[in-house]
């Protein structure tokens, strides 16, 4: 049966409509697309913005922001111990405290051996983490003061934040500090005129009895210039450093505000003494870490290998 032309004519009439309802149905589409990204970009554009903390920072940039505590950690040691630069670098480069920014730096006074200059001149290059101070080699007889002195014309710069640190800590080089610990101990504290440590005589729990002790103390920015600017350190260098450091702020009516960290900081439980306390989770700072075997048995007990994470390149058990 042959089809009619109006068979053909109603065909045609249907396929403009459906056409013609495509195309209709498109542009209806793409004007509700339109609309919806419109909304869409006005309403994330009232969404603030947010900073995004990442825990893998390395510590000494840690959740850079104007409101954190900044912090310079120098520990004083000696140009020959690379060993012990290296294994600090380990114990600090693997924290990353929240809120604070902690500069890192090993002190230490005028190099006088070819191999230290070579040597000392890469670790420089790959770190940038020493500080080489004017000075001849010593422990009580001005090192702490060529260090204290120096702060100030070597970190101060009109282009940067004042002051450059809120606070500056010396340590030994057998001493662990955890970093948040200490953070948050800081947080309520006043940022002038402050001096924080472990308070001697180690039976005392009086900060201002008399002095820090050598371990790890602390001091605001404050402090840092007096030290640099005041007659009082300069005219007495030589004793027990942590004890003339005592002298300085005791003539100097300085650190006012003072913050015994005892028994958060303590010396490693073995051999026993007066000083000695055992590791406890609120701990700030573990001292007389003389070898291997006690580092091992402290960093092991502050489970700091928790972050570590699965990998087909190694199996630790």
């Amino acid at each position: 049966m042959k089809p009619t032309k109006s068979d053909g004519r109603r065909f045609i009439v249907t396929c403009f409509f459906f056409i013609l309802f495509l195309c209709l149905l498109v542009s209806i589409n793409k004007v509700q697309f339109d609309s919806l990204l419109i909304f869409g970009r006005c309403a994330l554009s009232k969404i603030p913005a947010q900073s995004y903390n990442s825990s893998s920072n390395d510590f000494l940039t840690t959740n850079s922001s104007s409101n954190d505590i900044r912090i310079l950690l120098g520990i004083l040691t000696l140009p020959d111990q690379y060993d012990r630069r290296h294994h600090l670098r380990l114990i600090y480069g693997t924290q990353s405290p929240v809120g604070a920014k902690i500069d890192v730096k090993f002190v230490f006074c005028n190099l006088t051996k070819e191999d230290q200059k070579v040597l000392v001149s890469l670790e420089i290059m790959r770190y940038d983490d020493i500080i080489i101070l004017n000075c001849t080699e010593n422990m009580n007889k001005g090192k702490t003061y060529a260090y204290f002195s120096s702060l100030p014309d070597m970190v101060n710069s009109s282009n940067g934040s004042y002051p450059p640190y809120h606070y500056v800590l010396k340590a030994d080089d057998d001493t662990y500090f955890r970093l948040e610990t200490l953070i948050e101990s800081l947080r309520p504290l006043p940022k002038e005129d402050l001096y924080y440590g472990f308070v001697i005589p180690c039976t005392s729990m009086d900060p201002f009895v008399h002095y820090m002790a050598g371990m790890g103390y602390l001091v605001s920015w404050d402090i840092v210039e007096w030290i640099r600017d005041s007659d009082i350190p300069k005219n007495h260098l030589e004793g027990p450093e942590d004890k003339v450091f005592g002298d300085w702020l005791r003539k100097g009516r300085k650190g006012k505000n003072r913050f015994n960290a005892k028994w958060s900081m303590y010396d490693y439980p073995e051999p026993h003494g007066v000083c000695t306390h055992e590791l406890w989770p609120n701990t700030v700072l573990v001292h007389r870490l003389k070898n291997r075997e006690k580092w091992i048995h402290t960093l092991k007990y502050f489970n700091v290998t928790h972050n570590l994470k699965p990998s087909k390149f190694y199996h630790i058990p």
